[in-house]
């Protein structure tokens, strides 16, 4: 049983840096905060948004592992250098926008277990982040063996503290039937959409199936893998909003602070849940900030024809711009503008505001005949990653004016 298990995780790898990507501390504070304020009522959004990435990835799986060349190589060849270079800035603006929340989620965390101001973290962590990336031999398979860990640390944390607080199962399972909702909640849903529904990442998938040397015998496992790594993502979020729908809600505690989401934990944990939640909020941001940034500075310099491995001087070039832009960003934000978890939830739901034109391009490439053959989409796919491609654009378009009104704000 355990040497199965172990060649079962083996056998995994793109699903779990995925997964790692996408749960970072902007994922756990927006279930979070969306537990504590409305229950179980939007577990829905999580299942719709699940669905919609299970597609995009497994299309993008399919790709990977039916070609050598990447899929911005295939879409500059086809469409255009144009059109990649768009989809490349595209990716790149979505993993920023990621970016700064990794960092706010960093320094939040620091600043729990040790007092000190959030404004220094990034400083640190992010320096930290750019040996590695320059650094590290075989990046991909160290991402691979430490995101492992961490997101089934995370997963098992809530899970078996769920056990303990009991929560009301036939209210949960009624989250996951559509409620009406206010406008007044609509950068928490598109924040959660923007948690399990993440496009760049879903593009990214062919090029890690790639690194892992997957081929068309593979495909199987390859589409396993990534519906693996989205069920993993879906679950996270579940459990914490299931968690913090049973502790924070009863109690009409406001999350302000990693303090506030550690207390979910203190049924297992007790007085410890602080120091330990703080600690797997900060795992959670520093893996995330580190592999958004390979996603986001890779595809960007695949984008521009300029390299698409992380052995190659520009994609970490680009990598290291995302990491300082989003530490610099972080700091701004943590100065000026008031409550560190509000932007993490903005950071996540903007992300959603780049995606519409990489959706475009994974539909296109996967539905040409001579690309793909006999792998190309099915009608059925087709219909379900035109659902998709509509819920972002919708989110997108309302997304849009909040922004707006935000940064007028400032």
């Amino acid at each position: 049983m355990i040497q199965r298990t172990k060649t079962i995780l083996k056998s995994l790898g793109p699903g779990f840096i995925v997964a790692a990507v996408v749960l970072g501390p902007g994922s756990i504070t927006t279930a979070t905060k969306i537990g504590a304020t409305q229950g179980y009522d939007f577990l829905w959004v999580i299942l719709i948004a699940a669905i919609s990435m299970v597609v995009y990835m497994n299309m993008s799986a399919r790709f990977g592992v039916l070609h050598t060349q990447s899929i911005l190589g295939v879409i500059a060849e086809k469409y255009g250098r144009w059109f990649s270079i768009v989809i490349g800035v595209s990716s790149f603006l979505a993993a920023l926008s990621f970016q700064f929340g990794n960092n706010l989620g960093v320094g939040m965390g620091m600043e729990t277990l040790t007092g000190i101001d959030i404004k220094l973290w990034p400083l640190i962590f992010t320096p930290l982040a750019i040996v590695l990336i320059f650094f590290t031999k075989n990046l991909y398979k160290t991402l691979e063996k430490l995101m492992m860990f961490m997101v089934m640390a995370m997963i098992l944390a809530f899970v078996v503290n769920l056990v303990f607080i009991k929560p009301d199962l036939v209210a949960a399972a009624s989250g996951f039937v559509p409620k009406s909702f206010s406008m007044d909640n609509f950068s928490e849903l598109a924040a959660i959409v923007g948690t399990t529904f993440v496009l760049h990442c879903a593009l990214y998938q062919s090029y890690l199936v790639q690194s892992k040397g997957w081929k068309l015998e593979d495909k199987d496992k390859g589409i396993k893998d990534s519906n693996f790594g989205v069920f993993l993502l879906a679950l996270m979020s579940v459990l914490v909003i299931m968690t913090a729908a049973a502790t924070l809600k009863p109690l009409g505690i406001t999350v302000n602070s990693a303090s506030d989401m550690a207390m979910q934990l203190e049924v297992l944990l007790g007085s410890y849940a602080k120091y330990i939640f703080a600690f797997g909020f900060i795992s959670a941001a520093f893996s995330s900030l580190l592999v958004n940034a390979v996603i986001g500075g890779g595809l960007l310099s695949d984008g521009l024809g300029m390299g698409r491995s992380m052995n190659e001087k520009m994609p970490k070039m680009f990598t290291t711009l995302i990491l300082l832009a989003g530490m610099a960003i972080a700091i701004y934000v943590a100065s000026d503008v008031g409550s560190p978890v509000y932007s993490l939830i903005l950071a996540q739901a903007s992300s959603i505001i780049a995606v519409p034109l990489i959706a475009i391009g994974l539909f296109l490439v996967l539905n040409r005949k001579d690309v793909m053959g006999k792998y190309r989409n099915t009608l059925l796919q087709n219909i379900l990653a035109l659902i998709g491609f509509i819920l972002i654009c919708v989110l997108v378009y309302i997304m849009y004016g909040k922004l707006i009104g935000y940064f007028t704000a400032l």
